[in-house]
C-alpha cells in the first residue's frame, strides 16, 4: 500500500493522472467548515496555478455574488474585507482558508498580463438551504445586456413589464416554501411568463451574437451567458418549489446540480479551471441522501460535467480520519478512512486504483457517521475517482 501514497501536492495529484493534464480538475470535501481542508487545497491549487497554468478557481458558492471576488483578484476592485462580506454565499466568506486564497491570488495576479490572471468563479446557483434567491439581478441584468446593445426593439416587452411581474423579492425568498409547496411563487402566471421572457432573451444572445459580441467586451458577454443560465436555473427552480409530488426535492437537487455543471463548463471554455466543493457535488456516482426517512437521488455536477467532457473531467474526492470536536472519532479498520488512518500519514495523495483493488481483497463496510455534517467515503465509488486526498485529523477552530 505503501507505494500508493504520495504526499499532498500538485505534482502528486497529477503524477497519478497518467500523463494527462484535464481541462477540469476537481477536488472535494466530506464536510464543510473545517480549516485543515481549506489548507490542503490552497497549496494543492496554488501548486496547480504556478506550475501547470491553471487559469480559474471556482468553489461551492453564488455565482452572482462571486463576480465581486473575480472583480478584486483579477483588478484590484474593492477591498478585500468588502469582498469576503459581499462574494460568497452560504457564510464561506468567513472562513480564514478562504480569504487566504483570495489574497493569494490578487498577490499572484499583480503585475501579470490580463491573459495569465488566475480568475475566480463561484459556480453554486443564487441557492441556499432555505430556498433560492429572486431572479430580479439576473434576468433585469440580462435584458439590460440585450436592449443596450440591440435596441429595445430587439424584445417585445419592457423594464417595466418585467419588474411588474417579478413583484417584491420576498416573496421569492419566503423559506417555508422549502417545505410548503403552497407557499411558493413558482408556478403563478407571473412566474411562468417570466420564465418565458428569460427563454427569450437567452435566445436572443444566440439569434444576436455577431452583433452583441461586437459591442462588449469578453467579460460583459461571459458574464450576459451566466445572467441568461441563472435566470433560467432560478425560475426553474422556483418552479419546482412549488410542485406538490413526491419527487420534489430531488428536482431541486437536480436543478441545483444542472446550475454548477453549467457554470463548470462555461469556466472551462476560457481555459483549465480547478474547482472545490463537497464531495457529493463532483462525484460521478449518483448522489443520494434521505430527507424525512425518503431516500433521494440525483446526477451530481461532476457526473454531468465528466458526461461532457470524458476524459478533460477528473476528480480527486477527500477523506478525513477524525473530527473529534464533532464527534467523529477513529474509523473502524475495515473501512476506507480506518485503511488510511493506519498509515499514520498526516496527509497524503493516495491511488484509489490501489484503493479499489484492495475493496475486492478486503470487503470495506461504509463508514457510519452519527454526524449529519459528515460523509465518509462510499466504498463502492472508489472506481470513480481519480485519487483520494486523505487528512488524518480536522483539529477544529
Amino acid at each position: 500500500m505503501k507505494d500508493a501514497v504520495h504526499p499532498v501536492d500538485a505534482g502528486a495529484v497529477l503524477g497519478l493522472l497518467a500523463g494527462r493534464r484535464p481541462r477540469v480538475l476537481a477536488l472535494g470535501e466530506p464536510t464543510h467548515g473545517e480549516d485543515v481542508l481549506l489548507e490542503v487545497r490552497n497549496e494543492v491549487f496554488r501548486g496547480l496555478v504556478e506550475d501547470e497554468g491553471y487559469l480559474t478557481i471556482g468553489l461551492e458558492s453564488d455565482c452572482l455574488m462571486g463576480l465581486a471576488v473575480d472583480d478584486y483578484v483579477v483588478a484590484g476592485r474593492g477591498e478585500l474585507d468588502e469582498v469576503m462580506e459581499r462574494g460568497f454565499s452560504h457564510g464561506f466568506g468567513s472562513a480564514p482558508g478562504n480569504r487566504e486564497l483570495v489574497r493569494w491570488m490578487r498577490e499572484y495576479n499583480e503585475g501579470r498580463p490580463l491573459a495569465q490572471r488566475v480568475r475566480f468563479a463561484g459556480f453554486d446557483g443564487p441557492l441556499e438551504m432555505a430556498g433560492g434567491a429572486s431572479p430580479r439581478q439576473a434576468l433585469t441584468a440580462l435584458y439590460a445586456f440585450v436592449t443596450e446593445r440591440a435596441g429595445v426593439e430587439s424584445v417585445p416587452w419592457s423594464m417595466q413589464t418585467v419588474e411588474a411581474l417579478l413583484g417584491a423579492d420576498d416573496q421569492w425568498t419566503e423559506p417555508a416554501a422549502m417545505m410548503d409547496p403552497a407557499r411558493s411563487v413558482g408556478r403563478t402566471p407571473e412566474a411562468e411568463r417570466l420564465r418565458l421572457i428569460a427563454d427569450d432573451l437567452a435566445a436572443a444572445l444566440d439569434m444576436l451574437a455577431p452583433q452583441l459580441v461586437q459591442a462588449s467586451s469578453a467579460d460583459e458577454w461571459e458574464r450576459a451567458r451566466l445572467y441568461a443560465r441563472t435566470a433560467r436555473g432560478l425560475l426553474r427552480y422556483h418552479s419546482w418549489t412549488a410542485d406538490e409530488s413526491p419527487g420534489r426535492i430531488a428536482q431541486l437537487l437536480g436543478v441545483r446540480a444542472s446550475m454548477m455543471a453549467g457554470n463548470v463548463l462555461a469556466a472551462a471554455r476560457r481555459g483549465p479551471v480547478l474547482f472545490h466543493a463537497h464531495n457529493a457535488h463532483l462525484q460521478r456516482a449518483k448522489s443520494r441522501i434521505r430527507m424525512g426517512g425518503m431516500p433521494m437521488d440525483w446526477w451530481s455536477a461532476g457526473a454531468i460535467v465528466e458526461t461532457e467532457m470524458g476524459a478533460d473531467y477528473a476528480f480527486f474526492a477527500t477523506a478525513l480520519g477524525t473530527i473529534r470536536h464533532q464527534g467523529v472519532e477513529t474509523p473502524p479498520s475495515n473501512t476506507v478512512e480506518g485503511l488510511l488512518y493506519a498509515l499514520s500519514e498526516e496527509r497524503c495523495v493516495v491511488d484509489s486504483r490501489r484503493l479499489d483493488q484492495l475493496r475486492g481483497e478486503a470487503a470495506f463496510v461504509p463508514r457510519v457517521s452519527e454526524w449529519f455534517g459528515y460523509a465518509p467515503l462510499d466504498p463502492d465509488h472508489l472506481g470513480g475517482y481519480d485519487g483520494v486526498v486523505f487528512v488524518r485529523d480536522a483539529p477544529g477552530k
